[in-house]
């Protein structure tokens, strides 16, 4: 087992679970993918900033 690739899996699957506790990311309401990526990288802002 790869220990290196695990450890950078584990932090994009809790980087995708954190994402999804925003409401518009998770249900996915914008019909355009460029709206739909807007949100996401709004909410991947919100994460990056320190509350």
């Amino acid at each position: 087992m790869d220990w290196g690739l695990y450890k950078y899996r584990h932090l994009v699957e809790n980087a995708f679970a954190r994402l999804k506790q925003y409401r518009a990311v998770a249900t996915r309401y914008d019909k355009l993918k460029r709206n739909y990526e807007s949100i996401v990288a709004l909410a991947c802002d919100y994460l990056w900033l320190p509350m």
